[in-house]
């Protein structure tokens, strides 16, 4: 009885196992009938959900070509009538086709019963993701126009870009454009960013850098990330701040003061660690080598602040509101400091001597009055409620302490 009970389990497994193989047989079957692809899928995927099918190289394969022949059916329809196919779901069949594919291909490697590694559908595999390169960024093109950002358009345009560092290319020696590969690269860290997956953005953003992705706009949008990611996690405060100034000295090594974000990163970091003589001996080495720079001596500036030497601070910010390319921020910052230096002195002045009123004299006209005019041309350059309210106290301290 025994003997027969084990007999009918083992024939229950053999035919369990013969079951998933005619699925993966019929699946086989339809791959290329675009209108039979939904049967093709849920036959593979009860292949791929079965123990006795789930670690079989061929599942995967099928699974993957199934993909790939329905956008190769899709694509030559396409080009004689291009409004019949639709090019969104034609970018998602050649992304499941490569996810399959990527299964396939090592279970492809696990050696025979004798111990030897035949693989029998590697380089049909590679062939074919090698052969649709070009479409992965043509696909990446159309979800990122369509507002499919993330995943489809990160996906895809990642799956173009890192096609020739991939293990299973290396023998293949694809060669892809670099330009291409460091736009697909920035374009997938913007979809990620779109997508809040702002640590996968990053890495996106650094690997355009890593192939030469000529726009200061990739070290930036890669900051940006990291500073999101400490503001929303404490635990990353660490990690973000050293990817920031890592990120801030490459960007500054290449572009120097063609992009002041850079510098004020790095500075702003010296100062944060209290490393206030090295911050300011940095950026007074700079200014000696960019005397009309506003940017830096509004930098010193803020350095001289955080030191609590508010008349290096005044000075260096008076300084920089000389030029005229002197930017919003700078203005603005420079304008608050000066008002509440101002405003400190002036509260320190009593009485009502000759001397008293010459000091209120002093306050008014080189901080109030100089606030009130830096102030004024940063609302020209643009505005915002910070600062409205810092003319309101201007103007407040102007018309009560000031009457005459």
């Amino acid at each position: 009885m025994k003997k027969l009970l084990t007999f009918a389990l083992c024939m229950a497994a053999v035919g369990s196992m013969s079951a998933q193989k005619a699925n993966v047989e019929a699946a086989k079957k339809l791959a290329g009938k675009p209108e039979k692809i939904a049967e093709a899928r849920d036959l593979i995927n009860q292949a791929i959900q079965n123990p006795e099918t789930a670690q079989d190289a061929q599942t995967y394969y099928i699974a993957g070509k199934i993909e790939f022949d329905a956008y190769d059916k899709d694509y030559a329809t396409g080009m004689i009538n291009p409004a019949s196919v639709d090019r969104l779901k034609m970018g998602e069949e050649i992304i499941n086709g490569y996810n399959q594919f990527l299964k396939a291909l090592p279970l492809d490697q696990v050696p025979n019963e004798k111990g030897k590694v035949k693989p029998r559908f590697t380089k049909d595999m590679i062939n074919k993701i090698k052969g649709h390169a070009n479409d992965y960024f043509q696909s990446a093109v159309e979800f990122f126009n369509g507002h499919k950002y993330y995943p489809e358009a990160y996906e895809s345009f990642m799956i173009y870009a890192d096609m020739p560092e991939q293990d299973f290319m290396a023998e293949e020696k694809l060669e892809l454009p670099a330009e291409d590969r460091g736009t697909a690269y920035f374009n997938a860290g913007l979809a990620a960013y779109q997508g809040n997956e702002i640590y996968k953005s990053a890495d996106a953003f650094r690997k355009a850098r890593g192939v030469g992705y000529d726009d200061k706009q990739a070290f930036i949008y890669e900051i940006a990330c990291w500073q999101a990611a400490a503001q929303r996690d404490s635990t990353m405060e660490q990690t973000a701040k050293d990817k920031i100034i890592g990120v801030a000295e490459e960007g500054y090594a290449k572009y120097g003061m063609e992009e002041p974000l850079f510098i004020n990163n790095i500075v702003n970091y010296l100062v944060a660690d209290n490393k206030f003589d090295e911050a300011v001996s940095k950026v007074t080495e700079l200014i000696n080598a960019h005397p009309d720079n506003a940017n830096l001596y509004g930098l010193r500036g803020f350095v001289y602040d955080r030191m609590g030497n508010d008349d290096a601070s005044v000075a260096d910010y008076k300084k920089s509101v000389s030029f005229p390319d002197v930017d919003f921020e700078t203005l603005k910052n420079a304008g608050k400091k000066i008002y509440r230096v101002g405003a400190d002195k002036y509260n320190v002045i009593e009485g009502s001597s000759a001397e008293a009123d010459a000091a209120r004299n002093d306050v008014k006209v080189n901080y109030f009055l100089v606030a009130k005019d830096i102030a004024d041309k940063a609302k020209a350059l643009n505005s915002d409620s910070d600062l409205d309210y810092l003319i309101e106290n201007i103007d407040y301290a102007l018309t009560t302490f000031f009457n005459n």
